[in-house]
C-alpha cells in the first residue's frame, strides 16, 4: 500500500495535486495539502508529478 507524503515546508496550497488525485485522496486543509483519506491512494503518482513545488513524495507501507 502506497500513501502521499506532503512536505508541509515546500506545500503551497495551489490545489493542483486536489485537482489532479482522482480518488479524493488530497485536499486543502488550512494553509497546506493534506492526505486525508491516504487508505483510497491508488500509486498512481499524478498529484507528484502535477505538484509544481515537488512537495510530494509516495512511500510503500506494507
Amino acid at each position: 500500500m502506497s500513501r502521499p507524503i506532503i512536505n508541509e515546508e515546500e506545500c503551497s496550497a495551489c490545489g493542483i495535486c486536489v485537482d489532479a488525485c482522482s480518488e479524493s485522496v488530497i485536499e486543502i486543509v488550512g494553509d497546506q495539502a493534506e492526505a486525508v483519506r491516504d487508505e483510497d491512494c491508488t500509486a498512481c503518482a499524478a498529484c507528484m508529478e502535477e505538484c509544481p513545488m515537488g512537495a510530494i513524495e509516495e512511500i510503500e507501507e506494507d
